[in-house]
């Protein structure tokens, strides 16, 4: 946010502001932006805009700039599962009731079959397969998968087989367990068989996917996979849809032009793995196509301990965002033109 003060805030001073600029900021985006989408459907005309612009990606390196073309969309969804009406020790009633934990985890772990595709009935329904002329378009982009592998400390990487690894966080869907817990999780030991056991699971969608239909469809599944003996609830959170910018709109070459003249390279198009709720939203709701402009890396440790943003990206932000808005306003009036 600041980054988009400081840019702007340099053109109002040279007196460079080619257009005119309206700032939204609001802070709930990692709980579903819930009062955001009534604020944009009560205000309308306040919000009338030609172009989006949001800074909530990535690029692929300092010296390999790119603009993020797709986000998937989510659907975000915890579960409970209870059994005996009260926490049991477990010598005197272990191996003799359906404990909760036990179960969650099974339930869990059947989510995914061996090739770690996804085994909601219905789930890959309107999932799109892009061709391989796309995909090898795709493949274009610089990965380093040893490198990628170094930088997470992991000897492997895991997921849907057949898949790459940029497809796989990119292009296909995926379901994983953001948090579970149950039981005594407490200092030394505790011989019990819980009450209840909990997760919290979201699954990242792709075009087509409708995450009110995932929801329900992971509802209906997770209930009913659930054995004799214990009884399940899924209560939905929030979600969002997926979104793909056209690289052949005035949008993307403005900002295409800009990273080009700051970089000195032209950016790569490349899909996200991401979810941002409101760009969908401000397309449903405003008619805007929203410009995806990232500065920042996967080195940046996102959602994680000691999350930062590199000063030098910071700066270059700053430098390259008052392009996008003198090529934008030019190509506009050039269509306008025309």
């Amino acid at each position: 946010v600041y980054m988009h003060v400081k840019a702007l805030q340099f053109m109002i001073t040279e007196n460079v502001l080619p257009l005119n600029v309206k700032f939204m900021i609001e802070g709930e985006e990692e709980v579903g932006s819930e009062s955001l989408g009534d604020f944009v459907k009560e205000n309308r005309d306040k919000l009338r805009n030609d172009i989006i612009l949001i800074s909530d990606t990535g690029m692929i390196a300092n010296d390999i700039p790119s603009i993020t073309t797709g986000l998937r969309g989510l659907s975000y969804v915890e579960v409970e599962v209870t059994g005996p009406n009260r926490d049991l020790h477990s010598g005197l009633y272990g191996g003799a009731i359906g404990n909760p934990i036990n179960i969650l985890a099974k339930m869990i772990a059947s989510l995914h079959d061996e090739n770690n595709h996804i085994t909601i009935p219905g789930f890959y329904e309107k999932v799109e397969d892009l061709s391989s002329e796309e995909r090898r378009a795709m493949a274009q982009a610089p990965f380093n998968l040893e490198a990628y592998k170094e930088a997470l400390d992991i000897d492997e990487v895991y997921g849907e087989t057949t898949y790459t690894t940029n497809e796989r966080n990119s292009i296909r869907p995926s379901l994983d367990v953001n948090g579970i817990w149950g039981g005594y999780t407490g200092e030394g030991a505790k011989t019990v068989i819980a009450s209840k056991a909990y997760a919290k699971i979201s699954m990242r969608l792709v075009p087509h996917q409708d995450w009110h239909e995932i929801t329900k469809l992971f509802k209906d599944h997770f209930e009913k996979i659930a054995p004799a003996g214990v009884k399940v609830k899924v209560t939905p959170h929030h979600g969002g849809e997926s979104y793909v910018t056209p690289i052949t709109s005035i949008g993307y070459q403005a900002a295409s032009k800009a990273y080009e003249t700051t970089f000195g390279k032209v950016p790569v198009p490349k899909r996200n793995g991401g979810s941002i709720p409101i760009v969908p939203l401000f397309e449903k709701e405003l008619g805007s196509k929203s410009i995806l402009m990232g500065f920042g890396l996967d080195s940046n440790a996102i959602h994680s301990p000691n999350e930062h943003f590199g000063v030098w990206n910071f700066l270059k932000g700053i430098e390259t965002i008052p392009y996008f808005y003198k090529y934008y306003a030019e190509l506009k009036a050039a269509q306008l033109k025309d």
